[in-house]
């Protein structure tokens, strides 16, 4: 079921009564969630990522736009009627319920033809449970379960209705890092496997982009950019985008253009054909340095440290935001620690330049 949204607008009162006027939550979304994918909703915290999924789910109206499932218009029907299931950040499990109802529970309300015997609505329960392998647990409290196994059970209560759209709200920010990354797998394997249309909100970039098909990237209420995981952190269409993405993050530099060299500090680092002469932001990803001995960019040498097959050469310039920038480059590459100063070349594709709008200028 592909998902449409329109021109979606979402706006709340604003609560300081001296600024008055209203605050803008979700700013003219325009997106299609093509049938069968998953896509991150990826932003700050307060950027409107999980308004827009209550939006779409029907927890909340729209203020403008329109919302299309399919052909369907479901901007204005009920949540129980536009077939969605959605997980919460908390889980949301009933405490007194064992697992086997906590799942069951959905189908409890089905009337007239989509009602279910007793025996039906557990061998739906039995089936959703398989796909998130906790068959085993039916009979446990949620007060028995790791908060991973909570997550599972939430997940299959989504899926037991075999929902058109499955929607998830930061269902991971509870769980430690060794299960947040188990359980990531296992929502990318249970999305692959059913072929649901899956929205998934995060503020955590590694998630999105290591299960999701396509990402928003979003920023107080407006879209920034949209497309394939890779080909966004390849290629930002701001600064703002080049920042939020990348572990460890993006470089910033202080720059200048100068017939068509790129200059931090007094070094010219790069040649960039067809960019105006004048003052710039430069950002080089941690992997766009090669050390040479006579390379362009020098830096004064902090320390080097080894993560096994890369090594980060933490160093200083004082054209660097915060003065300290890090650079990953590949074990081999043996970096003299007696020298004070370490010197770089650099990767072209790379490198971006901003403007003093933080928009992205092309390098020729």
């Amino acid at each position: 079921m592909k998902v449409v949204l329109e021109e979606l607008t979402k706006k709340f009162p604003n609560r300081n009564k001296k600024a008055g006027g209203e605050v803008v939550a979700v700013d003219h979304f325009c997106f299609e969630v093509p049938d069968g994918e998953l896509v991150g909703l990826l932003g700050p915290s307060g950027c409107g990522k999980s308004t827009a999924l209550f939006m779409i789910c029907g927890l909340q109206k729209p203020t403008e736009g329109r919302i299309f499932f399919g052909d369907k218009d479901v901007t204005d029907l009920p949540p129980e009627e536009r077939g969605v299931g959605i997980v919460f950040q908390n889980y949301a499990l009933y405490p007194h319920l064992n697992v086997l109802k906590n799942i069951t529970f959905p189908l409890e309300n089905l009337k007239g033809e989509d009602k279910l015997t007793k025996e039906q609505m557990r061998e739906k329960a039995y089936e959703a449970a398989k796909l998130v392998q906790i068959e085993e647990l039916m009979e446990r409290k949620p007060s028995e379960l790791s908060g991973g196994q909570q997550q599972r059970v939430a997940i299959a209560r989504a899926l037991v209705k075999r929902p058109k759209v499955l929607l998830l709200d930061e269902p991971l920010s509870n769980l430690d890092a060794r299960l947040r990354l188990q359980t990531r797998e296992e929502i990318r394997r249970i999305q692959q496997e059913t072929g649901i249309t899956t929205i998934f909100v995060t503020h955590d970039q590694e998630e999105a982009m290591s299960i999701t098909d396509r990402i928003v990237v979003m920023k107080d209420g407006r879209v920034h950019q949209i497309g394939k995981p890779q080909d966004v952190y390849d290629d930002p269409v701001d600064l703002f985008v080049a920042k939020f993405l990348g572990t460890p993050p993006i470089n910033i530099f202080e720059s200048r253009v100068s017939s068509g060299k790129l200059l931090i500090g007094d070094e010219e680092v790069l040649d960039v054909k067809g960019v105006k002469d004048g003052d710039y932001t430069a950002g080089i990803r941690p992997e766009g340095f090669i050390l040479d001995e006579k390379g362009a960019l020098s830096c004064d040498l902090n320390r080097v440290e080894v993560m096994g097959r890369d090594v980060s050469v933490v160093s200083e310039n004082d054209a660097c935001s915060g003065r300290t920038l890090r650079s990953i480059i590949q074990a081999e590459n043996k970096v003299d620690l007696s020298k004070k100063k370490v010197r770089f070349n650099l990767k072209k594709n790379k490198v971006f330049i901003f403007d003093s709008d933080g928009q992205r200028v092309r390098i020729g």
